[in-house]
């Protein structure tokens, strides 16, 4: 089978097939615009497929709808898996880490091997079903080197799981043709004809999460923490009532600052991960995931062993602070407090 490294007209359907009948080995690399799939074979049957618009986001969705079978999936394992394997991701330093974030899954006996075949499957008929969307671009079939490396939790037939998709995507393209006669379908890059758009942008996390920024928006992520003196730092507000997030903006309305208020813990989490903030106010009883247990899964993630977390909270006892030691919180700030006495524990921390 050529490869093709220059921008050809494709067609995933013919090409999935092919590697099906020759029993083919490797993965499958397949780049399209920004976006790049790629399937895992083994004689021709499937063993994982991912691609690169979000995978943590998109096993978090399944995770979570995998949880209401699998009471080991609460929300403090989901959080620690993007805290370990994201930022793998975004390093590049390994391959597939969204694989590797399953295995590490059932290796802790959070799935057994059953569970994350069906995990597997579920995962492959999104990515495929995106694929399948896909008219132009360039593909090749790399070395069975790094497949042969990884547990193999099943063996999916591909020709199988492919016309299902197939049909999946069908219908789609029919219930939209019906309901929205008067539209025509297009697609700014032109790749993908008739079928449904693949937005690079879909499911992203930042369009989910409630969030509001300060009165100097910006992306905090992009700071240089190397310097010294900045012109904005980034805090992260993190409490699941808006009455305490709004009152701390309001506190923190100066150029200084740029706010990120967040009231969701366990999906918002990976906000925080992604914009790396100068420091984190968190609070600690929310529902869910309390902000002891949050701190320490930060702080057991690179980007945060040093970033400054201040506890926020209306309980004062010996117990609660020894609690946020014991986690390795920077710093305690009892309710009620007032713009100074924020303002205080803030220049502290950040100077």
């Amino acid at each position: 089978m050529t490869s093709y490294r220059s921008s050809q007209r494709l067609n995933p359907l013919s090409l999935l097939a092919q590697l099906s009948s020759r029993q083919a080995n490797g993965c499958l690399q397949v780049s399209s615009g920004s976006v790049v799939w790629s399937i895992y074979l083994e004689q021709g049957k499937l063993i994982y497929a991912s691609d690169s618009v979000d995978p943590f986001e998109r096993l978090d969705r399944h995770l979570r709808r995998l949880s209401r079978q699998v009471p080991t999936l609460v929300s403090a394992v989901r959080v620690q898996v993007r805290l370990i394997f994201e930022s793998d991701l975004e390093s590049k330093s390994s391959q597939n880490p969204d694989y590797q974030a399953i295995c590490w899954l059932v290796n802790q006996q959070y799935l057994n091997s059953s569970q994350a075949a069906t995990l597997i499957e579920e995962l492959a008929e999104e990515v495929i079903e995106s694929l399948l969307g896909v008219k132009e671009g360039t593909y090749q079939l790399i070395d069975q080197d790094q497949v042969e490396a990884l547990p193999k939790f099943c063996r999916l037939e591909l020709r199988t799981l492919v016309e299902r998709c197939y049909e999946q995507l069908r219908r789609k393209q029919s219930s939209a043709s019906t309901t929205v006669t008067s539209a025509p379908s297009s697609n700014a890059s032109g790749q993908n004809g008739g079928l449904p758009k693949l937005d690079a942008n879909q499911n992203k996390l930042t369009s989910n999460s409630p969030t509001a920024t300060g009165s100097n928006p910006k992306i905090p992520g992009q700071n240089d923490r190397g310097n010294t003196a900045k012109s904005t730092y980034s805090i992260a507000c993190i409490d699941d009532s808006p009455t305490v997030l709004n009152a701390i903006n309001s506190f923190l309305d100066d150029k200084s600052f740029s706010v990120v208020m967040i009231n969701d813990p366990v999906r918002a989490l990976m906000q925080v991960v992604r914009i790396k903030p100068d420091l984190i106010l968190l609070d600690v009883e929310m529902p869910n995931l309390d902000g002891y247990e949050l701190c320490s899964l930060l702080r057991k993630h690179p980007f945060f062993k040093t970033t400054p977390i201040i506890m926020v909270t209306g309980n004062t006892g010996f117990l609660d602070r020894a609690k946020a030691k014991l986690v390795r919180a920077s710093g305690y700030l009892t309710k009620p407090f007032n713009q100074s006495e924020l303002l205080k524990m803030v220049f502290k921390h950040l100077s």
